[in-house]
Protein backbone atom coordinates (compact mmCIF):
# COMPACT_ATOMS: atom_id res chain seq x y z
CA UNK A 1 0.00 0.00 0.00
CA UNK A 2 1.42 3.38 -0.99
CA UNK A 3 1.92 6.33 1.34
CA UNK A 4 -1.15 8.07 -0.09
CA UNK A 5 -3.38 5.26 1.23
CA UNK A 6 -2.09 5.16 4.77
CA UNK A 7 -4.31 6.01 7.71
CA UNK A 8 -3.15 9.10 9.55
CA UNK A 9 -4.01 10.67 12.91
CA UNK A 10 -5.38 14.16 13.49
CA UNK A 11 -5.84 15.53 17.01
CA UNK A 12 -8.57 18.15 17.45
CA UNK A 13 -8.91 19.13 21.11
CA UNK A 14 -9.62 15.91 23.02
CA UNK A 15 -10.74 14.06 19.89
CA UNK A 16 -8.49 11.92 17.71
CA UNK A 17 -9.53 11.29 14.11
CA UNK A 18 -8.08 8.64 11.86
CA UNK A 19 -8.22 9.83 8.26
CA UNK A 20 -7.36 8.68 4.80
CA UNK A 21 -7.81 9.74 1.19
CA UNK A 22 -8.92 7.36 -1.55
CA UNK A 23 -9.40 7.73 -5.29
CA UNK A 24 -12.20 5.70 -6.84
CA UNK A 25 -13.76 5.07 -10.23
CA UNK A 26 -17.45 4.32 -10.43
CA UNK A 27 -17.60 2.78 -13.88
CA UNK A 28 -15.49 0.58 -16.11
CA UNK A 29 -14.29 3.49 -18.27
CA UNK A 30 -12.38 5.08 -15.40
CA UNK A 31 -13.83 8.44 -16.38
CA UNK A 32 -16.13 8.95 -13.39
CA UNK A 33 -13.58 9.72 -10.69
CA UNK A 34 -14.18 10.59 -7.08
CA UNK A 35 -11.83 11.53 -4.29
CA UNK A 36 -12.97 10.45 -0.82
CA UNK A 37 -11.76 11.90 2.48
CA UNK A 38 -12.69 9.50 5.31
CA UNK A 39 -12.62 10.53 8.95
CA UNK A 40 -13.14 8.02 11.78
CA UNK A 41 -13.34 9.08 15.41
CA UNK A 42 -10.72 6.89 17.13
CA UNK A 43 -12.17 4.09 19.25
CA UNK A 44 -15.57 4.24 17.53
CA UNK A 45 -17.29 3.12 14.36
CA UNK A 46 -18.31 6.73 13.66
CA UNK A 47 -17.24 7.65 10.14
CA UNK A 48 -17.68 10.73 7.93
CA UNK A 49 -16.93 10.35 4.23
CA UNK A 50 -16.61 13.50 2.17
CA UNK A 51 -17.01 12.59 -1.48
CA UNK A 52 -15.70 14.85 -4.23
CA UNK A 53 -17.12 13.91 -7.64
CA UNK A 54 -15.60 15.42 -10.76
CA UNK A 55 -18.06 17.44 -12.80
CA UNK A 56 -18.56 20.80 -14.47
CA UNK A 57 -16.23 23.26 -12.73
CA UNK A 58 -15.09 20.58 -10.25
CA UNK A 59 -11.87 18.64 -10.65
CA UNK A 60 -10.44 15.53 -8.99
CA UNK A 61 -7.16 13.74 -9.69
CA UNK A 62 -6.55 12.59 -13.25
CA UNK A 63 -3.66 13.01 -15.64
CA UNK A 64 -3.53 16.74 -14.93
CA UNK A 65 -4.52 17.08 -11.25
CA UNK A 66 -2.20 15.52 -8.61
CA UNK A 67 -3.28 12.81 -6.17
CA UNK A 68 -5.39 14.07 -3.29
CA UNK A 69 -6.13 17.39 -4.96
CA UNK A 70 -9.60 18.79 -5.43
CA UNK A 71 -10.09 21.99 -7.36
CA UNK A 72 -12.67 24.24 -8.95
CA UNK A 73 -12.75 26.37 -12.08
CA UNK A 74 -12.04 29.54 -10.05
CA UNK A 75 -8.40 28.47 -9.49
CA UNK A 76 -9.05 27.23 -5.95
CA UNK A 77 -7.50 23.91 -5.01
CA UNK A 78 -6.88 21.97 -1.83
CA UNK A 79 -4.65 18.96 -1.19
CA UNK A 80 -6.52 16.39 0.92
CA UNK A 81 -3.19 14.79 1.93
CA UNK A 82 -2.28 17.88 4.00
CA UNK A 83 -3.25 17.67 7.70
CA UNK A 84 -4.02 21.41 7.86
CA UNK A 85 -6.53 21.04 5.02
CA UNK A 86 -8.15 18.04 6.71
CA UNK A 87 -8.36 20.03 9.95
CA UNK A 88 -10.22 22.81 8.12
CA UNK A 89 -12.70 20.25 6.78
CA UNK A 90 -13.20 18.85 10.32
CA UNK A 91 -13.79 22.38 11.65
CA UNK A 92 -16.30 23.13 8.88
CA UNK A 93 -18.12 19.82 9.36
CA UNK A 94 -18.30 20.50 13.09
CA UNK A 95 -19.61 24.04 12.51
CA UNK A 96 -22.35 22.62 10.26
CA UNK A 97 -23.23 19.87 12.74
CA UNK A 98 -22.60 17.08 10.23
CA UNK A 99 -20.00 15.09 12.19
CA UNK A 100 -21.82 11.87 13.14
CA UNK A 101 -21.83 11.06 16.84
CA UNK A 102 -23.62 7.73 17.09
CA UNK A 103 -21.44 5.10 15.44
CA UNK A 104 -22.97 5.66 12.01
CA UNK A 105 -21.28 6.20 8.68
CA UNK A 106 -22.38 9.41 6.98
CA UNK A 107 -21.43 10.13 3.36
CA UNK A 108 -21.71 13.73 2.16
CA UNK A 109 -20.95 15.72 -0.95
CA UNK A 110 -17.65 17.41 -0.10
CA UNK A 111 -18.01 20.34 -2.49
CA UNK A 112 -20.17 22.59 -0.25
CA UNK A 113 -17.56 22.19 2.50
CA UNK A 114 -14.79 22.84 -0.07
CA UNK A 115 -16.46 26.15 -0.97
CA UNK A 116 -16.68 27.15 2.70
CA UNK A 117 -13.07 26.15 3.45
CA UNK A 118 -11.79 28.06 0.42
CA UNK A 119 -13.87 31.12 1.40
CA UNK A 120 -12.45 31.05 4.92
CA UNK A 121 -8.91 30.74 3.52
CA UNK A 122 -9.46 33.79 1.32
CA UNK A 123 -10.88 35.86 4.18
CA UNK A 124 -8.19 34.97 6.75
CA UNK A 125 -5.60 37.70 7.33
CA UNK A 126 -2.69 35.38 6.55
CA UNK A 127 -4.39 33.87 3.51
CA UNK A 128 -3.86 30.27 4.64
Amino acid sequence: MGASRKVRRLVVGDTIYLWSVRHRHYDSTGEHCVEVLSLVREGTQTRLRLVFRAGPGRFTPDAYVPSGSVADDRDHWLNLHEPGVVRRFVDEAEARGVLPADGRTVELDGWPLFDAVVSRNLSSPSGD
